[in-house]
């Protein structure tokens, strides 16, 4: 009895010890990083895994062999799903969000991209939950001049027009 339980301890340990090398071993691709937004009494923090482009299509049509094809839920960024912590109540695309912690989704697509606000947070980063989601707004895209090798999430002051 004393033995298969030490038998039985060792492979969970072992299980264990396995998880979190495979865990690392991940994020060394795609560091973790985090963005913060501190001004006017708002207070976010986004945080997230930055992945590389390495040479590749991130996003298009499914012929372009893009990695990930317009109109598909994306976790904004990689390994587990990114978590966004809004302090207080905000406004965001012009609808009020409670303060809390949420994951961001995005579904991309050509000219404009959809923003997801969900309640569930902790999962990995292919684990959503519609059920879940808490806002969803149309965001219209800008093209960068240049090509981003790594993705980055960043805050800039919104250009009054």
């Amino acid at each position: 009895m004393k033995k298969a339980l030490l038998i039985i301890f060792g492979i969970v340990f072992i299980l264990v010890l396995a998880f979190f090398g495979f865990k690392q071993y991940t994020k060394s691709f795609s560091p973790q990083t985090s963005a913060e937004y501190n001004k006017d009494g708002i207070d976010i923090k986004v945080d997230y895994s930055k992945p590389a482009k390495k040479g590749r299509y991130i996003f298009g049509r499914q012929q372009d062999k893009a990695l990930l094809p317009y109109g598909k839920v994306w976790r904004t960024g990689a390994n587990e799903a990114t978590v966004i912590e809004i302090k207080q109540g905000v406004s965001f695309a012009g609808k009020q969000i409670a303060a809390g912690k949420y994951s961001l989704w995005t579904i991309p697509n050509q000219g404009k991209w959809q923003v997801i606000l969900n309640s569930q947070t902790g999962q990995w980063g292919t684990e959503y939950n519609d059920g879940k989601n808490v806002l969803k707004a149309d965001i219209p895209i800008r093209i960068r001049p240049g090509v981003q090798e790594l993705f980055t999430i960043y805050f800039e002051k919104k250009k009054t027009e």
